[in-house]
């Protein structure tokens, strides 16, 4: 037999070092003390000695479940090894939080799970006598009896004892906790005004003195997403807006392998305007108790942020792969033993009579067998076995009841300038105004929105109609407006945030990626994320433009699983989509992205002077669903039906948002040469209205795409691909028009690389006399 590998033995020495403990006190505080460790002393007018002895037993429990993790990945039944061992000192919080108190927790943070579970009223498993372990067991080893993943990741997470599922390792979760905390208070103060009776499925219990907890490793800390939640904390408490997170930095002095400076998480946090530094000894029961406590205090009744540091202790390898001994002396990895902090309790209730030796000894042995046979149970347990399995939860979808309330009238009176004809922005802003009349718990924010309107006015009056509580600015800092996002969805409000550019995007997509956008198909659809994020976007503007107010790639957005990308071309198109998106948010908790072109935003004209791209709020129960395309023969738009075929034209040509226009103008100039061109405003980019795409390219006798993108990445290549797999579709002359791969300087240059109609023009009469000459 292979002899064990280190990992594996070093966790086995831990259990040993318990026992040798528990022998040099067989009887208590009267035995012999030879070989006992120096712990620190158990507090008992603090702690109770049941409940000092409750702590310790999730402890206990915790570790015993962190050598399994080991023993399973020794067999190949397990496939996750970074463990919390040294890390049990955040045991406290797990007690002293509810379930109503969300937790966004560290990957080193199975004591607090464990201990919110014993806890918590009601067990996910009947008749469980050890609550929380076979719910982490089945999570180790990948099964889809897992309660919170179903086996598609390994994570710290239950619905009914309020911990959202966290895949974070460097910080990225700090930014919803943060908007979490806010909306907490925020929700609170709407719900007693106007929304009592708002229920909204896929959302995270809380009460209206409920607190945010938020774990995290010191490493982490230097994240500049880290530091960017911290700072938004700080910056809102200092206006004295309620922001109870309580921050929970897990120091134990190292990251992987790159050494934390000493001194440097208190010297960063210390003196934090408006935020609260606490410090304690997770090593040692009674300081972190006391320390927990407090901080648990003052977040709760202040309503303030609070940074919890707790010294920890790395007693293994950062995961079963880390070979430490590479970077850490045989001293240094002997003294993280020597402070091993379950190692301590356990002499810590020895000395202070709380249990004999015989009694944590028994109870090592038994729950030790215990886990052991629940880890047979749930390597046996069934894994994910198909493709339709592991992608279910991405997006849950219940179309109808979508096309339902997106279509749902009554809830307001028409605005008296609703049938002015309107360009793109300003029906935008109606139509968020009717929004926000149809739903109470809808916020608007996100910078300069409020008094100013947004940089080009599209949310002008909305801060004096519906009041700051529900529209209002945030600092400048794209992390946190996501962040915001995810966590007041979470708490069930109706976020709509603006990203300002499409390229400040960029700064934080892994908001929408990492977080947002991860939460269903990690918690299997229990939970969800609602959120219409509106993004000013695209080239062509006049007068205002380079780089970054000019972006024009769609790729970040279109690979996201899950997430619904609309793009409108005008005014009424707009508003009828962003009824189907919130409907889509609210009924099915999806994440959905609105990239508003900004070059339209107040464009009147289709040809100069004839005012006809401006169009009146189209009347409640109008929306357009996910997948519907806009038809246009002869510059008109026209009704499309999925079940007759179209009739036969020379060229569909399918675009969208700067697009449109642009190939309505070039289907004009087409007809006077005889040739009959259809355009298909594709309105939705992600996913693609795939079968809209293949009926149009069915009638016509040649294809091609318009796509005001960049040439590699964006939707025409999808487009290419789609017509390639399809034989019906393949032989039939195609071809793609785009802009240069490149970025959009000033000026006139931008029209240098952004494509331009003359060149869709050119294209088309290519295709169309190629289709002519094969005839």
């Amino acid at each position: 037999m292979s002899a064990a590998p280190m990992p594996l033995l070093r966790a086995r020495r831990s259990v040993e070092r318990l026992l040798a403990a528990c022998s040099s006190r067989p009887s208590g505080p009267s035995g012999p003390d030879a070989q006992r460790l120096s712990a620190p002393r158990l507090d008992l007018e603090r702690i109770a000695p049941a409940l000092a002895r409750e702590l310790f037993l999730s402890q206990l429990h915790c570790r015993l479940v962190d050598v399994e993790a080991h023993e399973l990945r020794a067999r190949n039944e397990g496939y996750y090894t970074i463990c919390s061992a040294g890390h049990e000192g955040n045991v406290a919080l797990g007690h002293l939080t509810r379930s109503t108190d969300p937790a966004l927790l560290h990957y080193r943070s199975g004591a607090f799970f464990l201990a919110r579970a014993r806890r918590s009223a009601t067990h996910a498993l009947p008749n469980d006598a050890h609550p929380g372990i076979f719910e982490l067991l089945l999570s180790l080893a990948a099964s889809s009896d897992d309660p919170i993943s179903g086996g598609r990741h390994k994570v710290f997470g239950s619905v009914r004892w309020g911990i959202p599922p966290q895949t974070s390792t460097i910080a990225s979760h700090l930014p919803k906790a943060v908007g979490m905390a806010v909306a907490i208070d925020r929700a609170a103060r709407l719900r007693q005004r106007a929304f009592s009776n708002v229920v909204h499925e896929g959302t995270v219990a809380t009460e209206p003195d409920s607190i945010v907890i938020c774990s995290f490793g010191d490493a982490s800390l230097n994240h500049s997403t880290a530091q960017g939640a911290l700072n938004a904390a700080s910056w809102a408490a200092f206006q004295r807006v309620p922001v109870p997170v309580l921050f929970v930095c897990e120091d134990n002095g190292i990251g992987v392998s790159v050494r934390t400076p000493e001194g440097w998480v208190e010297a960063r946090m210390r003196g934090m305007p408006g935020m609260t530094y606490v410090a304690g000894d997770g090593r040692d029961l009674s300081s972190a108790y006391e320390a927990s406590a407090r901080a648990v205090e003052i977040c709760r009744t202040k309503r303030t942020p609070v940074f919890l540091h707790l010294r920890c202790e790395r007693v293994w390898g950062h995961a079963g792969s880390d070979a430490d001994s590479e970077y850490r002396t045989h001293d240094e990895i002997a003294g993280a033993e020597e402070h091993d902090p379950v190692v301590l309790s356990a002499q810590s209730l020895l000395d202070a009579g709380v249990m004999t030796g015989d009694e944590i000894r028994r109870e090592l042995e038994n729950v030790s067998e215990a886990v052991k046979k629940l880890a047979r149970e749930a390597a046996s347990r069934p894994k994910l076995k198909t493709r339709a399995e592991v992608m279910e939860p991405i997006a849950p979808s219940r179309p109808e009841r979508v096309a339902e309330e997106a279509r749902r009238t009554g809830y307001a009176e028409r605005a008296a300038d609703a049938d002015k004809p309107k360009p793109l922005g300003h029906g935008i802003r109606a139509a968020l105004g009717d929004l926000m009349r149809k739903y109470p718990e809808m916020l608007i924010f996100g910078e300069d929105v409020a008094e100013k309107g947004g940089v080009y006015g599209v949310t002008v009056g909305l801060w004096k109609a519906f009041g700051p509580a529900r529209v209002f600015n945030t600092l400048l800092d794209e992390q946190t407006i996501l962040g915001m996002a995810i966590g007041a969805g979470q708490v069930g409000l109706l976020p709509v945030p603006e990203i300002q550019f499409l390229a400040y995007l960029h700064n934080a997509e892994d908001q929408l990626r990492g977080e947002a956008s991860t939460l269903s198909f990690f918690s299997r659809g229990q939970l969800t994320n609602p959120m219409v994020v509106r993004i000013a976007g695209l080239g062509y503007q006049k007068g205002f433009g380079g780089h970054f107010h000019n972006d024009d790639s769609l790729a970040v957005l279109r690979d996201l699983p899950g997430v619904i990308v609309g793009v409108p071309s005008r005014a009424d198109d707009a508003a009828k989509m962003l009824r189907t998106l919130t409907a889509e948010a609210r009924v099915d908790g999806r994440v959905c992205a609105f990239v508003e072109p900004i070059a339209l935003y107040h464009t009147r004209d289709l040809f100069p002077g004839d005012g006809a791209w401006q169009f009146p709020l189209p009347p409640q129960g109008e929306a357009i669903t996910v997948g519907e395309v806009g038809v246009y023969e002869e510059t008109k738009l026209v009704a499309d039906s999925k079940r007759a075929r179209p009739n036969v034209v020379d060229l569909a040509i399918f675009t969208y948002g700067n697009g449109v226009p642009m190939s309505l103008r070039v289907a004009r100039a087409l007809a006077q040469k005889k040739v009959k061109a259809r355009v298909i405003d594709l309105r939705w980019i992600a996913p693609l209205p795939e079968e809209a795409i293949r009926r149009h390219a069915q009638a016509a006798k040649a294809v091609l795409v318009v796509d005001e993108c960049r040439r590699s990445g964006n939707v025409s290549e999808a487009i290419a691909a789609l017509i390639a797999d399809d034989g019906t579709l393949r032989t039939k002359p195609f071809a793609r028009v785009t802009s240069s791969d490149s970025f959009v300087p000033l000026a006139e240059a931008a029209n240098l690389v952004l494509l331009q109609e003359p060149e869709i023009l050119e294209a088309a009469m290519k295709l169309t006399t190629s289709s002519k000459s094969k005839r």
